[in-house]
C-alpha cells in the first residue's frame, strides 16, 4: 500500500515548519531543524529515505528544503524515482515519477540552479558582513575567556615557576587555553 510521506526542514531550532505542507494529508512525517547544506548531515532525512518503498511519494514543501546544491538534489531525486518513489515539490508544483519529461526535467534543474545560486549569495553576504564589521573593529566570535590583564598575570605566575596546569586551574580554563593564553595565539 502506497504512503504519502512528508519532509519538512528549517535551518535553525527556533524557526517552525507549520507552513509546511499544510492542508497535505501525510501517513508519516520526518522533520531537520538544521542546514541543508548537506544531505548527509540531516539525521531525519536519512531516516525518510531509508522509510520509504516503491509506490510511496515523497512530499516536500520545496525544493530548495530538500538539497541546496544542485548535483546532491538530482541525485536524490533520480535515487527515489529508480526506487519506484515519486517526488512532489508542492511550492513549484512539480511531481517526478521517473518518467521521461523533458521540460519537467528543465524546469527542475533550473529550479535547483536558482536554489544553489540563492545559497551562494548567503554565503556571499555572510562573508561581507563579517568584513565590514572587521573592519569596524567589532569582535566576532565568542568572547576571550581570560582578560588581557590576567593573562599578563597568568604569564608573570608561569615565568616565576607556577605550572601552566595549576594556573589552568586557578583561572577556571582547561591546560590547552592556558597554553593559548600563555603563547599568545589566543590575541
Amino acid at each position: 500500500m502506497s504512503k504519502a510521506i512528508g519532509y519538512r526542514r528549517v535551518s535553525t531550532t527556533d524557526q517552525n515548519t507549520t507552513r509546511q505542507l499544510e492542508g497535505v494529508t501525510l501517513d508519516k512525517a520526518f522533520e531537520d531543524k538544521l542546514s541543508g547544506a548537506k544531505t548527509d548531515n540531516r539525521p531525519q532525512l536519512q531516516a525518510c529515505l531509508e522509510y520509504l518503498r516503491d509506490g510511496d511519494t515523497l512530499h516536500v514543501h520545496s525544493i530548495d528544503r530538500l538539497a541546496r546544491n544542485l548535483l546532491e538534489l538530482q541525485k536524490l531525486v533520480e535515487d527515489l524515482t529508480e526506487r519506484g518513489v515519486s517526488v512532489r515539490f508542492h511550492k513549484e508544483g512539480l511531481t517526478f515519477t521517473g518518467a521521461s519529461d523533458p521540460m519537467q526535467m528543465l524546469m527542475f534543474q533550473m529550479m535547483g540552479a536558482f536554489a544553489q545560486f540563492e545559497r551562494s549569495l548567503i554565503r556571499e553576504r555572510q562573508r561581507e558582513g563579517i568584513q565590514a564589521a572587521k573592519a569596524k573593529g567589532k569582535h566576532l566570535g565568542r568572547k576571550p575567556i581570560l582578560t588581557p590583564e590576567q593573562v599578563k598575570e597568568a604569564r608573570q605566575r608561569r615565568e616565576a615557576g607556577e605550572s601552566a596546569a595549576a594556573l589552568a586551574k586557578d583561572y577556571g580554563v582547561s591546560r590547552a587555553t592556558m597554553y593559548q593564553h600563555l603563547a599568545g595565539t589566543t590575541e
